[in-house]
């Protein structure tokens, strides 16, 4: 099992510090609930193809499990409990962890959420492991994915997201997005950021197999769509190498 540190206290404490404004959709993650239906989209379509469930079906996750690791406040833990997972949802910032748990409860909803190293936690397998923008936050980026892959089950469906590290990413995500207070300053480091063939090499290091990465683009008609550009951002599903 891996024990390596991860976790950057500096960042932890950057996230940890908009708690409170998690789901506030115009406060400082407004950029993050306008990206949460695009990723909940390609994460429903991977479900259904991965488990071969009914596309029309509301709770494709009856009976099985998922990890959402680098939860923040619970964005994406909770639509996947109310797809009919039992949820567990890991952060780095035990301030992200108190204010999804206040939310869960205030919403009905049961999910386990744990602060601190993933490794670390004594956690099971699950069927599904999502990791959304997290993965360029990280100290140790083989450890952190080899951590990812020892909580994935035999048979299970992985889905990692992450923004390319590219002109056009420095541009706009960096320097354009933060400038203009779309993200909080401080949010992205560009040299963090990691290419699909970089991801795919690291992944293959860990005895996972990637799948065809699906871009997340902006444009001003659309917004933010999924998209064969990865220019800015991309999606992609991950399993076990065979």
């Amino acid at each position: 099992m891996s024990n390596a540190t991860t976790i950057r206290p500096d960042e932890a404490a950057h996230f940890g510090q908009l708690a409170a404004e998690w789901w506030d959709h115009k406060g400082s993650s407004a950029m993050l609930h306008r990206l949460n239906p695009v990723r909940l989209g390609f994460i429903r379509s991977a479900i259904d193809a991965h488990f071969a469930t009914d596309s029309r079906g509301l709770k494709p996750l009856k009976g099985r499990t998922a990890l959402d690791v680098g939860c923040g406040a619970g964005l994406l833990c909770e639509p996947l409990a109310r797809l009919g997972a039992a949820v567990t949802g890991v952060d780095a910032a035990q301030e992200n962890i108190a204010a999804a748990r206040t939310h869960a409860e205030a919403g009905g909803l049961t999910i386990d959420y744990r602060h601190g190293e993933l490794a670390a936690l004594g956690l099971p397998t699950f069927d599904l492991v999502t990791c959304l923008e997290v993965i360029e936050h990280v100290a140790d980026k083989a450890a952190f994915l080899r951590a990812l892959a020892e909580r994935l089950g035999e048979g299970g469906l992985m889905v990692l997201s992450t923004p390319n590290r590219t002109t056009a990413s420095r541009l706009l995500m960096v320097e354009g997005a933060e400038r203009m207070g779309l993200v909080p300053r401080g949010t992205h480091h560009w040299d963090d950021f990691i290419t699909p063939i970089e991801l795919h090499d690291l992944l293959a290091g860990v005895g996972l197999a990637m799948g065809n990465p699906m871009g997340i683009a902006w444009g001003p008609s659309k917004g933010l769509h999924l998209s064969d550009d990865l220019a800015l951002n991309y999606i992609v599903t991950v399993k076990r190498l065979d």
